[in-house]
């Protein structure tokens, strides 16, 4: 039993570390295109992730060859490419808070997936959980004055119906193959998500990157911390709670980003999007004190083993 509680609070810790990692990056990432086009960006982000988890998985000698190499072909594809290849290209001309925001509706894609595709039920407290997590991205979003950048919210919304789908194929890989290393897991999807981003840098022109300092430290910082370490931690966490409960933990990331593009970019949340922020932040209190409190890894508590 306290091993169990260890696992969930463990869960827990690497995604709220995961949220803020990512929440900021988005700032991060809309300031790094100002000096270089989306594809060279998000190809360098995930080509340097990848080697640099391929190094890690070298360094502590973990196997390093694979099976399932369809499925990781479609969860690198999913989870590496369409995810941040979409929410990159929503980037460049809509703003960096709702950008986030929309991307974030991949919890709700995945509780409509996760019911007929894991078994996994919404029941008791998830709901009202999960019906302030709608009402918060309804406000933040508002979609009635969604102004003229409706083309780079459908890519920030298509962002997010492609990690929802990414999380449905990692839960049912993990099912299948519950001994598949982490490391070498993520590596490989990394490596596999890389590929048609890669292709697109090439062929699409673009303006010559430069290399300031901060478009430097942006690459590291996305792909050591947003690639490398960010996917280890979200499918660390995935193995150990529901897809739907995990999902929603990471709602936290889009209000740091709206307040982190608030304080650097100046978009300055309206009234609707700050009680947005507070309905998400007390679904998020409510999913925490739910899984707290069944002292289980959510998966067992749900039934999904």
């Amino acid at each position: 039993m306290q091993q169990n509680i260890k696992h969930t609070l463990r869960a827990f810790a690497a995604l709220m570390v995961l949220s803020v990692i990512w929440g900021y990056n988005w700032v991060v990432m809309k300031s790094a295109l100002q000096y270089a086009g989306v594809f060279q960006f998000i190809a360098l982000r995930i080509g340097l992730g990848a080697i640099c988890l391929f190094l890690i998985v070298l360094a502590l000698r973990k196997p390093i060859k694979i099976k399932h190499i369809g499925t990781l072909v479609l969860l690198g594809l999913l989870q590496s490419g369409g995810f941040t290849g979409l929410l990159m290209w929503a980037l460049v001309e809509g703003g960096a808070g709702k950008t986030s925001v929309l991307t974030y509706t991949m919890p709700f894609w995945v509780m409509v997936l996760a019911w007929p595709l894991l078994g996994e039920k919404i029941s008791g407290l998830q709901w009202p959980a999960a019906i302030l997590s709608a009402m918060g991205v309804l406000f933040i979003l508002d979609p009635l004055h969604l102004g003229t950048d409706g083309f780079s919210m459908l890519l920030a919304v298509l962002s997010g119906v492609s990690w929802a789908l990414s999380v449905i194929v990692a839960k049912k890989l993990h099912q299948r193959a519950p001994d598949l290393d982490l490391l070498t897991l993520t590596a490989w999807q990394m490596l596999f998500g890389a590929v048609p981003i890669v292709i697109a840098a090439l062929l699409i022109p673009a303006p010559a990157i430069q290399w300031t300092p901060y478009f430097i430290g942006a690459v590291i910082f996305n792909a050591v911390f947003c690639n490398a370490l960010a996917w280890l931690l979200w499918l660390y966490a995935l193995q150990r709670l529901s897809a739907g409960i995990a999902s929603m933990a990471t709602l936290l990331a889009p209000v740091i980003a709206v307040v982190a593009a608030w304080l650097q970019l100046n978009e300055v949340p309206n009234n609707t999007e700050l009680i947005g922020m507070l309905f998400i932040l007390i679904s998020l209190v409510i999913i925490s004190i739910i899984s707290i409190q069944k002292h289980v890894p959510i998966d067992s508590a749900m039934g999904q083993e």
